[in-house]
Order: structure tokens, then C-alpha cells, then sequence
């Protein structure tokens, strides 16, 4: 789960990483009072949305003065801000975040993720702070600084000195930078985030270091855990399908391709599309239905699928494992019939009692297209949609 740059914010003040002070708006309005109560002259007005690069695309502006904030709140209010995170339908802002401004004399990087290859938790820093981690790494890797944390041992006091005298702190700054990456440790961990990103992360011209910029992710599976972080969930920013695809336990992404894929377990998910593309054609979305196929969930899966101006066929992929392969059919069978598929409709099964399941198929009065083998099903779909 994402969530805003302030609501980041506000959760890492909580755990003693230092921000500066801010007030999120609703209305130029607001904004204005907002200023006013956070004094002094200078101030960021910054676009509230789930994505990276909004200085770049206009929706980060550094203003003098109060008047000043609130005409710019009313530009930045309402607009479709388009950066390379969002795509070229750009999201609308709804919200914005009013921030004091702040001494900057060097910007610097900080993050932490779980990464997989060391199977640890890992602080990442490096002096190119403003800009996008991935960039540095394909440019200049050797400027990028890695901390792997030992999960007994947490994140030692040394390894946060590495860092600091790796980004060239000196003297307090080393302390002062020490505390700040032990809080965003505690922080990360206690929280169940599986990404924290501070960047830019600023020395200030009075030595001070401050998170000028925060992202934080979280597990969703640990979400249980952290009411408070739950209700932080901002649906305007997700698209619609994927948020009704978790109201059925369904996990769905939604891409730019004409075939709609259906299939169980997301190796096979990842498999299926990477073979569709590898027979001319593309998926319109990776969608997973788990290991118990249903009716039910069959149904909310197609649904899903053909709410998809794009999609020009179906796929359906499915391997009976613990599920066996005449339950599945009975699922296809009655989604289909209660969804009304009206695109060619491509089935392949197989596993456990999979000639049960086929007969099933056989027998439904269906104009399905079957298949016996996995590269057989990826042919037919993308022969069908050609087709079609």
C-alpha cells in the first residue's frame, strides 16, 4: 500500500526522523491559512499524488509570500499532473501539502527496502540526492552506498557511520546523521513498510539534516497489524479494477494489451503473458485467482476483465493442483454464462482430474476455444484476437 508524502511525514516524526513543519490543504483557501500559521516568507506548495517526478511535471513550486502560496495552490489544485510515474493520463490533484521553506546546502539520497538478493533489510545512500535512484544506479553505481541489516543484530550504530562518512559528513553532522538513519530504521521496521525513500535528503546551511521529500510502501499482508496505517489508503489513487479486485481476493494489474489473461498463480501469471508477447500479441493484465477458483471469484474475474475497452480476447490458464481441474470448469462454465463473454474465449487445463474438466467444457454450450497445451492456448488467443 502507498501512501502521500505527508502522511509519510507524519509517521516518520513519530519516530524522531526530522521534517520540516507542514499542513496538508484541500482549497487555495486553506493553503493560504496554512502559510500564515507556518510564518517566514518562503514556502514549497507541493502536489499531493501517488508518484515520483512532480517538481519535474509542475506540481512542486517554491513561492515568497502568502498571496503567493495560495495562487499557486489554485494552479496546482485540480490539474492533471502528468510525470513518467503516472503515464500520459496523468492523475488529478486533490489534495496539496503547504511546507516551510528550508536552508538547502547539499541534497543527498536515503532509502531503505527489503532487498531480495541479500534476503535483508538494506539502507541505501548516496550524494546524488534530487534524483531518481535508478538513474544513479545505470549512470554512476559506485555512487550508490548499500548497508545490508543482519535481522538478529538490527541496524548497528557503525554501519550507519558508513553511510554518513560515505555521503562526507563531518564532525556533528556524523552524529546528527547517525540518529536520523537509526529512527528511519525503527521506523521501517516497526511499521511494516517495505520502502522507505528519502530523497532529497538535505543538510541545511546550520549543519541540521532533514527529510525533504518522503515515500513510504507497505506490506499489505501486514496492514492487520497497523489500523492507523490502513485508514491512510487513498482509493482516488488507485485504479478502479484493482481496488474491486482485492474486495474478491483477486490480484489483478491492469496493463495496455488486447489480451485478458486468467490463470492461477503468479509464476504462471508471469508465464502466460511473457508467451502471449512472445506470440505477437500482448496482455491486457496480469490477474491471479489463486488457488481456490469459485464461481463466485471466477465471475468477479471476468467482469473485471471485460470492463476493458481493449480486450479482445480471453485467456484462461489454469493448472490443477490442489483445485481440481472439473471444480475449475464448473467455475469457468457458470462465470461465463452469468458474465456473458462476448470475445473469443480461450481455455486450457490442466492437472488433476483435467479430462473431467475438459469434458465439462465439452458439454457447456459454450463457443469456447480449447487447447491442450500451454503454447497450443497462446497461439489460439492471439490467433483469435488477430481474428477478431
Amino acid at each position: 500500500m502507498n501512501i502521500h508524502e505527508y502522511q509519510a511525514k507524519e509517521i516518520l516524526a513519530r519516530y524522531g526522523v526530522n521534517v520540516p513543519r507542514g499542513h496538508v490543504c484541500f482549497s487555495a483557501k486553506d493553503a493560504k491559512k496554512a502559510a500564515k500559521e507556518l510564518g517566514g516568507e518562503v514556502f514549497v506548495v507541493k502536489a499531493q499524488i501517488h508518484a515520483g517526478g512532480r517538481g519535474k511535471g509542475g506540481g512542486v513550486k517554491v513561492v515568497k509570500g502568502v498571496d503567493a502560496v495560495k495562487e499557486t495552490a489554485e494552479q496546482i489544485l485540480g490539474m492533471t499532473l502528468v510525470t513518467k510515474q503516472t503515464g500520459p493520463q496523468g492523475k488529478l490533484v486533490n489534495r496539496i501539502y503547504v511546507e516551510e521553506g528550508c536552508d538547502i546546502a547539499r541534497e543527498l539520497y536515503l532509502g531503505m527496502v527489503v532487498d531480495r538478493a541479500s534476503g535483508c533489510v538494506t539502507m541505501m545512500a548516496s550524494t546524488e540526492g534530487g534524483m531518481a535512484i535508478e538513474e544513479v544506479a545505470a549512470a554512476t553505481p559506485e555512487k550508490i552506498l548499500y548497508e545490508n541489516i543482519d535481522p538478529g543484530a538490527g541496524f548497528q550504530a557503525y554501519q550507519a557511520r558508513n553511510l554518513a562518512f560515505g555521503l562526507g559528513m563531518e564532525g556533528p553532522q556524523i552524529r546528527v546523521c547517525v540518529k536520523f538513519m537509526m529512527s528511519l530504521y525503527k521506523a521501517f521496521l516497526e511499521t511494516d513498510a517495505s520502502l522507505v525513500e528519502i530523497n532529497p535528503l538535505v543538510v541545511t546551511g546550520s549543519g541540521d539534516v532533514i527529510a525533504l521529500d518522503a515515500k513510504m510502501n507497505f506490506d499489505d499482508n501486514a496492514l492487520y497489524r497497523h489500523k492507523e496505517i490502513e485508514v491512510l489508503r487513498d482509493f482516488d489513487e488507485e485504479d478502479p479494477k484493482e481496488v474491486e479486485a482485492s474486495k474478491h481476493e483477486l490480484n489483478y494489474i491492469a496493463l495496455d494489451g488486447s489480451i485478458g489473461c486468467m490463470v492461477n498463480g503468479a509464476g504462471l501469471a508471469m508465464a502466460t503473458m511473457d508467451l502471449i508477447q512472445l506470440k505477437g500479441s500482448s496482455p491486457a493484465n496480469f490477474l491471479d485467482v489463486g488457488g481456490t477458483v469459485t464461481p463466485e471469484r471466477v465471475t468477479a474475474a471476468f467482469k473485471l476483465i471485460l470492463s476493458d475497452k481493449n480486450v479482445k480476447g480471453v485467456l484462461v490458464n489454469i493448472f490443477g493442483g490442489i483445485v481440481r481441474c472439473d471444480v475449475i470448469a464448473e467455475g469457468i462454465v457458470e462465470g461465463a454464462k452469468q458474465v456473458d463473454v462476448n470475445v473469443p474465449l480461450i481455455v486450457r487445463l490442466e492437472g488433476t482430474n483435467v479430462d473431467q474438466g475438459r469434458k465439462i467444457l465439452a458439454d457447456s454450450g459454450l463457443p469456447l476455444i480449447t487447447a491442450s497445451d500451454f503454447n497450443e492456448a497462446a497461439e489460439k488467443a492471439v490467433a483469435a484476437v488477430k481474428g477478431a
